[in-house]
């Protein structure tokens, strides 16, 4: 089995239930399966099929869902391609990724305008929006996405996709040097998915929030694939915006809504009135980063609703861990092992640590990638005798709850001392007047190196040395902060996880 198989099953089983709704209107599994039965269908008839690149550059909407599971179906292999990156961080995974087509949005096209020549694509399916285009220097290689779904047969004969064939390419987001691709197969993607589903309890009448960036791993799998597996329906937001999102699941009746921290963040800042907004949401869910456990019991304070944090990776389709809906939840946990995937914690060595130590977190299971596209060597370093090793640090309780310590890169070693970022990060975020914190480590000529903080405060009285001050009823001198600066927003990429790498740049910039 597969996605695009569990797709035509769900749409034979349930043909009128609605499988998304976007700008309130509703779509049902025969119709949408339809749609990306004539799209496979017209790919074919342009001579793409097993193997051959699709990029899916696209911001969330029905053309990136039909434009995912219509190249899957015809064999393809997709790329999903972030949106808002420039020409030139778009055209370096264009052909790496040895890209022959791409689907995209006419509001994009000029992006490509400035590239094509370096490439080799083909055709260019460009989906309709409401700003046009207009006349294109691409006009020969353009094709109405709407058209070319017209063009298609819905009696085409898909392929049989074979479960360890490359269905996705996942670009990291290249916090490090160039980004790598995350060769995802067909059984990658169907089993996360699934185990995902029945993890969450997602039922057919589960109506899940996708906010998050379809192009992210995170969205991808947890609102997306999974609630379409057992007969859910999707609530396309094209972006996050806190007072769409809570008209959205008010006038919807949501029951599941996943975010990444900065997500909640910004729904407690403004969600002062909407107290009954969720009310219908059985459950919310975190994952992309460390959700701070002040900000987690606030959001449950104010909205009256569970969050289960989670934990994931590119490289694993992404979900690893989960908190159990059966079980207590623990707060600053990332849960315990979802089925048919094992957490461990190890030491330098690769050997088990016991419950409690730190050490880098390593992953089998179905869900684990192929490797890295055309880098074999970045694949051998990262799987070992069959585990994927995240490059977090963690620990584990005694009954199998683990907790990320933090990016074992981001690590500071102040005095040979060991200080993770999270800790000092937790401290400040229980600080009344603080919204938002970083903690980064810079190089230090006594030390090694020395903890600098960024936070974002609303208060204008709050300075330096009061924080200081705090920090120093909390923390070992080692880990407290050399530095505090005041932001009025922190860096942060498309999904809302925060750039330490920018900060990083800016102290070396100061």
């Amino acid at each position: 089995m597969n996605l695009s198989d569990q797709l035509s099953a769900a749409a034979s089983e349930n043909p009128s239930k609605e499988a998304y709704i976007f700008h309130g209107e509703g779509v049902s599994y025969q119709e949408f399966d339809g749609s990306v039965t004539k799209f496979a269908s017209s790919l074919e008839k342009l001579g793409y099929g097993e193997g051959d690149h699709i990029a899916l550059v696209s911001g969330n909407s029905p053309s990136f869902m039909i434009g995912l599971y219509g190249a899957l179906r015809v064999g393809a292999t997709v790329i999903p391609i972030n949106p808002t990156y420039t020409a030139e961080e778009m055209k370096y995974i264009l052909k790496n990724g040895d890209v022959k087509a791409v689907m995209t949005m006419d509001v994009l096209m000029e992006k490509f305008e400035k590239t094509d020549e370096e490439l080799t694509i083909s055709h260019y399916f460009v989906a309709e929006t409401e700003m046009g285009i207009g006349e294109s220097l691409l006009s020969d290689k353009m094709k109405s996405f709407t058209n070319t779904i017209n063009e298609g047969e819905i009696t085409f004969q898909k392929p049989e996709l074979k479960e360890e064939d490359v269905a996705v390419i996942l670009y990291t987001s290249g916090t490090t040097g160039k980004p790598k691709g995350a060769m995802l197969t067909h059984k990658n993607l169907y089993s996360n998915a699934k185990d995902v589903a029945d993890y969450l309890q997602y039922t057919r009448e589960d109506r899940v929030i996708a906010t998050l960036p379809m192009f992210h791993v995170f969205c991808l799998t947890v609102a997306l694939n999974a609630p379409l597996m057992n007969g859910g329906t999707v609530l396309v937001a094209p972006k996050f915006s806190p007072q769409e999102i809570f008209e959205l699941a008010s006038s919807q009746k949501a029951t599941v809504f996943a975010g990444v921290p900065t997500m909640y963040n910004y729904l407690v800042q403004t969600g002062a009135n909407q107290t009954d907004t969720f009310k219908n949401i059985r459950i919310c869910v975190s994952g992309g980063a460390s959700m701070p456990v002040a900000l987690l019991n606030k959001f449950e304070e104010q909205f009256n609703v569970r969050v289960s944090e989670g934990y994931g990776l590119s490289e694993a389709s992404p979900v690893t861990a989960f908190n159990p809906l059966d079980r207590p939840r623990k707060p600053g946990s990332i849960g315990t092992n979802i089925v048919n995937v094992e957490n461990k914690v190890v030491d330098e060595l690769g050997e088990e640590l016991p419950p409690g130590e730190v050490g880098e977190l390593i992953v089998r299971g179905p869900n684990v990638m192929k490797g890295y596209y055309k880098l074999p060597e970045e694949t051998a370093v990262t799987l070992r005798e069959g585990w994927l090793y995240t490059g977090d640090m963690a620990r584990v309780d005694d009954e199998g709850y683990f907790y990320i310590v933090d990016r074992k890169k981001d690590m500071i070693i102040v005095g040979g001392y060991n200080v993770y970022p999270r800790e000092v990060e937790e401290v400040l975020y229980n600080h009344p007047d603080i919204s938002e914190v970083a903690v980064v480590g810079t190089p230090d000529p006594n030390s090694g190196e020395s903890v600098i903080s960024f936070v974002v405060s609303n208060n204008p009285s709050l300075n330096e040395s009061i924080l200081k001050e705090y920090c120093k009823e909390y923390l070992a001198k080692y880990k407290q902060p050399a530095r505090i600066h005041f932001m009025e927003e922190l860096p942060k990429n498309t999904t809302g996880k925060i750039l330490r790498k920018n900060l990083r740049e800016k102290l070396t910039q100061s």
